[in-house]
């Protein structure tokens, strides 16, 4: 990997940004894998591991558009600070119940909900925030191909220690690290040294900012594009992730370690795709990329589905990953980069409602689906959905390069 693709840790902001977060994600996902093997193994059920993911994931859909016109008006670093602080706190809520023995189901969901209500605020003020930490835009589209790479080895870490550690001590550990994980990011915001932002104008009512952002996204046809296809995707294939405990246990006939190795391999092949992207210099052609990469998802995950051998599994779960990271941050590259920027706030919200809000319907339709057919063959239907949604967004792509292409010279990418 040559030094092009880490160019933005040259700026001093986003290099805290990068080491806080890089460990913070780590714990993230441990929790994030001990959450789900946790709920199998005290209900062994599909629509229940479905109601956890979708409870966890709803918030992002109901929540995102206020999000985002918090994050075009209030100070994004405070916000961040408060997001974090409140999800360290349920971190260590969680573990209290595990580690005493007092946890179910019933504890499990409310606090998936209260998480899910501050990750609304956090991912969508976190998208918008990257361009603050930068002094010049043009690392702008490495600064997020980075920020992925960065999710994604921590997706590889992260599900490997949460695996080794259920088998030795329980999940209550890996909340717990979450926990503490959480002050390394915190402290990293705290010293961070970033320009105050000018004064925005005359502020409108809430609900009319609201407004403007939906006219904005599905007034201009290539940004709502991007987020129908990211949508369809994170609906019917990103779900994947909620019946993995079912593979792990029912297909596979393995244990904790197997889920954490499936989760792993799905992190290296993401990985291996922001490090593709950030390799790149610029987000020419990355509308090309975008349909691709989703169809390199939708087939590893019908692949996934009819495997029973775990070293192939872990192979398409490689494949899986790299295709939906390469998918979800392209998009999110060029939408950065034609964006207003008086608007990215409300725009990085539609994007994670497309991304993380549909998710908990699939979720739930997942689990549901997977109860009355199998897992596999929820699996193979999801796949599919997601190669016929990018070959329909190809047939596209010719009107769009028309709109796209003048912007890219307004805004320097050509």
């Amino acid at each position: 990997m040559s030094l092009v693709a880490f160019r933005s840790l040259k700026h001093r902001n986003y290099r805290l940004f990068f080491a806080g977060q890089g460990i913070s994600l780590i714990g993230t996902w441990m929790q994030q894998i001990a959450m789900s093997w946790l709920v199998y193994q005290m209900t062994h059920s599909a629509l229940l591991l479905g109601v956890v993911g979708f409870s966890g994931q709803i918030p992002s859909f109901l929540l995102a558009p206020f999000a985002g016109v918090l994050a075009d008006r209030w100070n994004r670093r405070r916000v961040l600070v408060i997001t974090q602080t409140l999800s360290m706190l349920q971190a260590f809520a969680l573990a209290a119940l595990v580690l005493t023995k007092t946890v179910s189901v019933w504890h499990i969901i409310p606090l998936s909900i209260l998480l899910g209500c501050v990750n609304a605020f956090d991912i969508t003020t976190r998208q918008a925030f990257v361009p603050d930490m930068l002094e010049k835009r043009e690392d702008l589209g490495n600064a997020i191909a980075l920020n992925s790479s960065l999710f994604n080895g921590a997706r590889l870490i992260g599900p490997a220690f949460a695996g080794i550690l259920i088998a030795l001590v329980g999940e209550g550990m890996c909340f717990l690290l979450n926990g503490v994980s959480y002050l390394a990011v915190i402290a990293a915001l705290l010293m961070m040294k970033i320009e105050k932002a000018p004064e925005r104008a005359q502020k409108e009512g809430f609900m009319s900012e609201i407004a403007q952002g939906f006219s904005y996204v599905f007034s201009f046809t290539p940004i709502k594009s991007i987020l129908l296809l990211l949508a369809l995707i994170s609906f019917t294939g990103v779900p994947y992730q909620v019946l993995m405990p079912m593979f792990a246990g029912n297909v596979l006939h393995g244990g904790a370690h197997t889920l954490g190795f499936l989760m792993a391999a799905s992190g290296l092949g993401a990985l291996g795709g922001t490090i593709f992207l950030a390799s790149r210099k610029n987000a020419l052609r990355l509308g090309m990329t975008t349909p691709v990469a989703g169809t390199v998802f939708g087939l590893g995950l019908m692949a996934f589905s009819r495997s029973h051998l775990l070293w192939l599994s872990m192979l398409l779960m490689a494949i899986t990953g790299f295709g939906i990271m390469v998918q979800m941050a392209s998009s999110n590259m060029v939408l950065q980069n034609i964006v207003e920027d008086g608007k990215r706030g409300r725009v990085m919200s539609f994007f994670a409602m497309a991304f993380m809000g549909t998710a908990p319907f699939g979720s739930l339709l997942a689990g549901g689906l997977a109860g009355r057919i199998g897992a596999p063959a929820t699996l193979f239907v999801c796949g599919l959905c997601c190669v016929l949604g990018s070959l329909a967004f190809s047939s596209r792509l010719p009107s769009l390069k028309e709109e796209l292409e003048p912007i890219y010279g307004q805004r320097g990418v050509i």
